[in-house]
């Protein structure tokens, strides 16, 4: 008895081309009837056989006669079986089994199929596998049920593997039923012409279906044409099926491209066509493949049960079958003369098939020798003809010696021309070229004639292009022609090739104008051969359908397929994956700040990229705009009762949806400003004036800004303040005093505003105006999702992730745990799962069907250091690649000639694995596939042992924090605290500037530490961490082109100061007073030319009795340090000169001033109205600080010692106890701001008696004081200042 391996599917599930089961017990389909075992032997044919006994007819499913099976005479690549079953049948399964009681069978094979024994088709699996496994020993049945029956008479089996300590042997069976058809040929001038019978109501639904197969690459295979001048038509253009719409039937208009589908449909293979009209949309099926078309709303539908169908008319040859149309069988009713039929010039109810042999070139060792003509006469010529198709732009397609001179002539392809040299001892004696972007896979017939001295290359004939040329010698074969290569021994006498071998596909061979025979060449009866497939050609469109996402562009070789993802927005080797973040809120924390930035708001999901605004401020707001975002006064129409205004967004319809649906927070502005111009109404009545928001073109809204949905009211009205509380509008009071209602618009369900309709704006007297803001939306519901898992047995299951052919993954994840499954989703053999695998190792692995591939990214920092890690993962039809945060993308090539649809069907898990084994434990965040978002947090809150959230993020982003800020936690996410910070932003990067003028100044007062504390028994402990400050760091900015010029100033009670001046040379001075009863200590710097307009940054440390100094030029970063002992410094007394200095006032810049942790110039800025700013005169917020802008004050006149008094522009007054250091000091950072120094000048006399009223520590909590003195030497009466 024979073994019989247990009915099972071995690795494709049911939604594969392809599914691998054991036995035709595992058939149920009806159509499963074995087809070979009652064949006579005289339908088996093979290229050998090994004896009489083991002779094709003996391949019988379970038979064990003669030898037991076939076997051929030599076990290699080149043979074949085949078996013809009578007619065209309906084949749905192969089983095949090794030589009864040997150690033959086969272990690989492909599968063929042809109507008439010639021009072979290959099945293909998931159009990429090409081959079939087979056994594994010599009885049991391996049988394949095809996905997609195949329709043939003819069945051929090529063995590619056997059993290594054996031989070839086979039996076989295929399995099927009858298939019957009805099939009418057209020969360019004939065609069938239906007319429909009138219906009295249109039908809903619509179907035409057709197979057609042909030589030819254009013509017309149907023709529906309707009313009002329309026409719909099917048209073959280079062997791509065209759907058009013509207008008025006028040939000379250009017909609507709707759709394009199939490529190479002039193989004369049958290929199966649907038209399907439902209501507004047509479908277009070519074979397996659909595209959905809306007809264009110019047009009127065509009704298609009043038409007139015209089919193959006079530029088609072929053969179509089994035409229906809304189940009418056209060719049967033209076979039987039905009146509604109607059958034009000749034709016939039977495919004519043409005899066309072709050879595919299927790599770099295929070649084809044929002989050639010789002659001695030194007349003799050449004539070879041939047609060829190929997608690569180089390869050799003929080469020959010449008879004489030892010459040799080349006809290659290169830049996807058409070239012909002749070389004699490595010298060019003759090129030629002809014909442009041969290249893209049309068959191409090319002429090489040489006659009477004159040499002609021709391609296309009259479309293509020709080359002649007049040689001095004779062109004609010596010995050989070869087509496509040469053999592959080295230095074959008669065969030289310097170029790359031809892959592509051959036809019409004609030497001296005799076809050859290229069946005889299989018989190995003429010429030779070598890695050819013969009586077809195997040429494939890798890019049709386009594998290219996104609008990418598909390019082909022979045996590869390239995206070009160039302004697509996308990347990857299928343009898969978007080069966009989702959100604002990703950008951020990318360390971007406000701008325009392209978002992709599904990934690499359907939907585009849209540019808005990215307003980073403590929350991240998305800015969309729309066509009118100004305040516009209402002009109405004299002819309409209503004004109608739409707003058209810069997004599209799904990106504005999608944007509104993955943010937490959105709202828009809408404002109404009226003068006798009445709004709502009341909520009684009917509104006088409405608008339109949400998804498409709106639903209609009664209710106004600040209000709630349905209630027709406006903000005033919810709030209880409008101006006549009979009314819930101010606008309804009806007065003739302007007013208005304004609010925001927050329900996500009504936005954006699509149209406003106002109503009451044409009585005598009334006026409005209206404004609607932009779409703002803040909080990324996605980028926050997260769940923790603090169990290895824990995990989340999602439905099955479905990825079959483009399959993207990302996410985030933080861990102390040094290994664990991220995710994991299982088939019956196929799986696909992330994982790390160590503590500096992650892993993508996955199987399609060829066995487990691997993409390892390793880091060189440990990874469980619990903080955010971002992982992406792709796995396309080309490649797999794993990138881990910045380091370099891995990547995995997918096998060349491979399965590639991903097929699973368990659950997806999430943190675990189903085996509970393996778990991750830590947290992962905003996890996507293909686009999508899986919501972490609502399945964890029901899953046992993962909790929703993760906290703590300021260990991953708090390096995004600059200059001194603070990184704090929040929920979701962080925030930058720039109290501390002389910056300021979302990430305290901003630098604060101000450009100052004569007669501007700023005071800023703090209170001493120990009258503080008499107010506050709540203090932090740092405020006493230092009684005396013995140090200070002062840090600014500035941009002058005044010397001399005094730059800082800080005094105290006792007369104890520091200043920092530019003197008169261009020179740094900073000159310290430590005791009042020694001199100032004066401290020159080398730095030259600091008045040069030019922005310059200054840093003074001082750390007890040794300062440093440092000076920073911003443009080239070229920096002067000093250092020095203040008690080696020569001292002079400077006061009378700094009150004359300070008296010339100060114009300049002046950004980024810091003393500790005060920024008096941030808090003027940003806070002028808090209790310790006081300003007089202008100051203007500007961009002077930065190094990038212009310098505002070049042409500035520069200002000498001369009695000018000018305004002083800063002064800062610090009343402390010294005792040999400085003690609470307060700098002025003047860098752009200069002392008022008149004040001090005239009254320094008497600026110990001032007194200013203290100011609370809690009214500036942005700008706190932790360096204070010791408050109990301290006077109360002397509060410190700032003048600037």
């Amino acid at each position: 008895m024979n073994e019989i391996v247990k009915c099972q599917t071995t690795n494709r599930s049911q939604n594969s081309n392809l599914a691998h089961v054991s036995s035709a017990d595992c058939l149920t389909d009806p159509c499963d009837g074995p087809l070979v075992s009652n064949l006579m032997p005289s339908s088996f044919r093979s290229s050998s056989e090994l004896s009489s006994s083991h002779a094709p007819g003996f391949a019988k499913l379970n038979r064990r006669d003669g030898a037991g099976g076939w076997s051929p005479l030599v076990s290699d690549r080149h043979q074949w079986l085949e078996v013809d079953l009578g007619e065209r049948t309906k084949i749905t399964a192969v089983a095949t089994q090794g030589r009864y009681g040997s150690s033959d069978w086969l272990s690989s094979y492909l599968l063929m199929f042809s109507d008439t024994g010639h021009n072979w088709r290959q099945y293909r699996q998931e159009e990429s596998i090409g081959f079939f496994p087979g056994n594994s020993n010599a009885d049991s049945v391996v049988q394949y049920k095809l996905q997609q029956p195949a329709v043939a008479r003819f069945l051929r089996l090529l063995p590619l593997d056997w059993n290594p300590s054996g031989r070839i042997g086979l039996r076989l069976e295929t399995y099927g039923c009858p298939y019957t058809s009805d099939v009418a040929s057209f020969h360019g001038g004939s065609s069938l012409v239906y007319r429909p019978s009138p219906s009295p109501r249109r039908t809903s639904k619509d179907v035409f279906t057709l197979k057609f197969k042909t030589l030819r690459n254009s013509g017309t295979v149907l023709q529906a044409e309707g009313r009002e001048g329309l026409s719909l038509s099917l048209e073959l253009e280079r062997g791509k099926l065209l759907l058009l719409l013509r207008e008025d039937g006028a040939s000379s208009s250009e017909p609507r491209r709707l759709a394009s589908l199939g490529s190479l449909l002039d193989d004369q293979h049958w290929h199966n066509v649907a038209l399907e009209r439902r209501s507004s949309h047509l479908n277009l099926t070519v074979d397996k493949h659909t595209e959905r078309v809306q007809i264009p709303a110019e047009f009127t539908v065509p009704r298609l049960d009043h038409q007139k169908s015209v089919i193959s008319k006079r530029s088609f040859h072929g053969c179509i079958e089994n035409l229906l149309f809304n189940g009418h069988n056209l060719i049967e009713l033209a076979k039987h003369n039905n009146h509604q039929v109607a059958v034009v010039g000749n034709v016939t109810f039977s495919c004519a098939e043409p005899l066309s042999v072709a050879v595919t070139f299927t790599g770099p060792q295929s070649f084809l020798q044929l002989p050639g003509t010789t002659t001695s006469s030194s007349s003799a010529g050449v004539s070879i003809g041939f047609q060829f198709r190929t997608w690569d732009k180089a390869g050799l397609l003929l080469t020959f010696d010449l008879p004489q001179h030892g010459g040799v002539v080349w006809l290659y392809l290169s830049q996807a021309r058409l070239r012909l040299q002749i070389h004699k001892a490595g010298k060019a004696l003759l090129e030629l070229s002809a014909g442009a972007a041969l290249n893209d896979g049309q068959w191409h017939a090319v002429e090489l004639n040489s006659k009477r001295g004159r040499l002609t290359v021709t391609v296309d004939k009259e479309e293509g292009g020709s080359a002649q040329a007049s040689p001095a010698f004779p062109v004609a074969v010596k010995n050989h022609l070869f087509f496509g290569g040469c053999p592959a021994e080295d230095n074959h006498p008669d065969c030289r090739n310097p170029f790359s071998a031809f892959q592509g596909c051959m036809r019409l061979l004609t030497v001296d104008n005799h076809s050859m025979d290229l069946i005889k060449v299989q018989q190995k009866q003429l010429g030779n051969f070598s890695n050819l497939q013969i009586d077809m050609c195997g040429i494939i469109d890798r890019c049709s359908p386009s594998r290219c996402e996104h609008g990418g562009r598909c390019s082909q070789s022979w045996t590869v397929f390239h995206c070009n993802c160039s302004d697509s927005g996308y990347n990857g080797a299928t343009c898969h994956s978007s080069v966009y973040e989702q959100s604002c809120e990703a950008y951020k924390h990318n360390g971007n700040t406000s701008g325009h930035f392209y978002i992709d708001v599904d990934g690499s999901g359907p939907i585009r990229p849209q540019l808005v605004y990215c307003n980073m401020t403590e929350k991240t707001w998305m800015v969309i705009q729309h066509n009118n975002t100004e305040l516009t006064k209402v002009r109405p129409s004299p002819s309409m009762p209503h004004l109608l205004l739409h707003f058209g967004y810069s997004s599209k319809e799904e990106q504005l949806q999608a944007a509104i649906s993955q943010s937490e927070h959105c709202e828009q502005q809408l404002s109404y400003h009226c003068r006798k111009s009445r709004l709502l109404n009341t909520p009684e009545g009917s509104p006088f004036s409405w608008w339109l928001g949400g998804p498409g073109p709106g639903r209609v809204q009664t209710y106004w800004g600040g209000a709630q949905p349905g209630s027709q009211q406006c903000a005033c009205g919810l709030q209880g303040d409008c101006v006549d509380l009979q009314h819930y509008c101010n606008c309804d009071a009806d007065r003739a005093e302007w007013t208005e209602d304004s609010g925001l618009l927050i329900h996500k369900e009504s936005l954006p505003v699509r149209a406003l309709v106002l109503g009451d704006i044409k009585r005598p007297g009334s006026e409005a105006a209206y404004r609607v803001g932009p779409l703002r939306c803040h909080g990324d519901k996605n980028f926050w999702n997260a769940a923790f898992f603090d169990k290895e047995t824990s995990y989340l299951h999602f439905p099955t992730f479905h990825g079959e052919l483009s399959a993207d993954i990302s996410f985030l994840f933080k861990t102390t745990a040094p290994s664990g499954v991220f995710l994991e989703n299982l088939g019956i053999r196929d799986f696909i799962r992330i994982e790390l695998s160590s503590s500096t190792q992650v892993i993508f692995s996955f199987d399609v069907g060829n066995g487990p591939l691997e993409v390892r990214v390793e880091s060189s920092v440990p990874l469980n250091d619990n903080r955010w890690h971002r992982v992406r993962a792709e796995r396309n039809v080309k490649e797999a690649t794993l990138r881990l945060d910045d380091l370099p993308v891995a990547t995995q090539e997918a096998p060349a000639d491979g399965h590639f649809h991903l097929q699973l069907n368990s659950q997806l898990f999430i943190g675990g694995t189903a085996s509970r084994q393996k778990g991750f434990r830590g947290c992962i965040r905003s996890l996507q596939l293909n686009g999508v978002t899986l919501d972490l947090e609502e399945r964890a809150k029901i899953t046992p042992g993962v909790r929703p959230g993760c906290p703590g993020h300021c260990s991953s982003y708090g390096s995004l924090c600059q200059n001194q800020g603070r990184c704090t936690e929040r929920e979701n996410g962080f925030h930058c605290d720039c109290s501390l910070s002389a910056f300021s932003g979302v990430f305290c990067q901003s630098e604060v500037s101000a450009s100052f003028k004569s007669g501007t100044s700023v005071r800023y007062t703090f209170k001493e530490v120990y009258e503080v504390s008499r107010n506050s028994s709540a203090l932090p402990s740092s405020i006493y961490s230092d009684a005396t400050l013995r140090g200070e760091n002062v840090s600014l900015s500035f941009r002058t082109s005044q010397s001399p010029a005094l730059l800082l100033y800080v005094s105290s009670y006792y007369r104890e100061y520091l200043a920092l001046l530019i003197n008169k040379h261009d020179k740094l001075e900073v000159r310290y007073k430590l005791d009042s009863g020694r001199e100032a200590e004066v401290l020159r710097s080398r730095a030259r030319s600091l008045a040069n307009g030019q922005l310059h940054t200054v840093s003074i440390r001082r750390r007890s009795d040794s300062v440093s100094v440092q000076v920073r030029r911003r443009q080239n970063a070229a920096r002067h340090v000093h250092a020095w002992s203040l008690m080696s410094i020569h001292s002079d007394d400077m006061d009378p000169d700094l009150a004359r200095l300070g008296s010339l006032g100060f114009t300049g810049c002046l950004s980024v001033v810091h003393f500790n942790t005060i920024s008096p110039l941030k808090a003027a800025l940003l806070h002028p109205d808090s209790g310790p700013v006081s300003i007089s005169g202008p100051l203007v917020q500007s961009s002077c600080g930065s190094a990038a802008s212009a310098n505002p004050y070049a042409a500035e006149n520069t200002h000498h010692l001369s009695g000018e008094t000018k305004q002083c522009t800063v002064n800062l007054e610090i009343p402390l106890f010294l005792a040999g250091v400085i003690a609470v000091v307060i700098f002025v950072m003047v860098t752009g701001l200069a002392i008022t120094a008149r004040f001090l000048y005239r009254r320094k006399d008497t600026y110990r008696n001032q007194e200013v009223k203290g100011v609370k520590q809690d009214d500036s909590p942005d700008f706190t004081f932790n360096t204070q003195a010791d408050s109990q030497n301290l006077p109360t009466e002397n509060p410190k200042e700032y003048f600037i």
